[in-house]
């Protein structure tokens, strides 16, 4: 559901909350207006679909409240609650399809930014809001692609953990064959 802009941007809470964005954190009042202006606030019911799997479109979101639940193929990604979270980047980046669907879980307002039109302004005060944005791109994307290494070294130690857990249980099973085989032999030798 898409809630007049108008109402929220007179809204000193919505204009609170995008001032703890950390890439927003810096903006000043007349900045934050600005923003508004160019930009969207929506807000979305329980359970409603944001941004779908496999579609296209120029949209970058910023959670401003709420929670969202980010799904790949019907599994669950990750949830997404913090205010400054954002989503729908990767779209944005590449001019890909969107990776995954993201679901409002409960009462969520996002600042929504369709790239496509700040791009077309590189001549005014917009560029300046499109290089913020994509510093702030490179911040999160640094901290997802730090938190996607560690997870990947995780993994790796933990497969190096079943690996060597299988080739114990293969080496018991072979210590007990040749137990079995032994006391064979020793009944024959009897």
């Amino acid at each position: 559901m898409k809630v007049d802009a108008d109402y929220l941007r007179e809204n000193a809470d919505i204009i609170q909350k995008l001032r703890q964005i950390p890439v927003l954190e810096s903006f000043e009042e007349h900045d934050l207006q600005e923003l508004l202006r160019l930009a969207k606030i929506w807000k979305f019911e329980p359970g409603e679909l944001i941004l779908t799997e496999g579609t296209h479109n120029t949209w970058l979101f910023y959670l401003v409240s709420g929670k969202v639940r980010v799904m790949k193929s019907g599994k669950e990604l990750v949830v997404m609650q913090r205010i400054g979270d954002i989503f729908g980047e990767m779209g944005v980046i590449d001019g890909s399809v969107r990776s995954a669907s993201v679901y409002a879980i409960d009462e969520t307002i996002c600042l929504a930014t369709d790239i496509k039109l700040l791009d077309k302004q590189i001549d005014d005060p917009r560029f300046d809001f499109r290089y913020i944005i994509f510093r702030g791109f490179a911040e999160i994307l640094a901290h997802r692609l730090k938190e996607t290494s560690d997870e990947l070294h995780h993994a790796r130690e933990e497969i190096e953990k079943l690996n060597l857990a299988n080739r114990l249980i293969l080496t018991t099973e072979e210590l007990n064959r040749a137990k079995e085989e032994i006391e064979k032999l020793k009944h024959k030798i009897k």
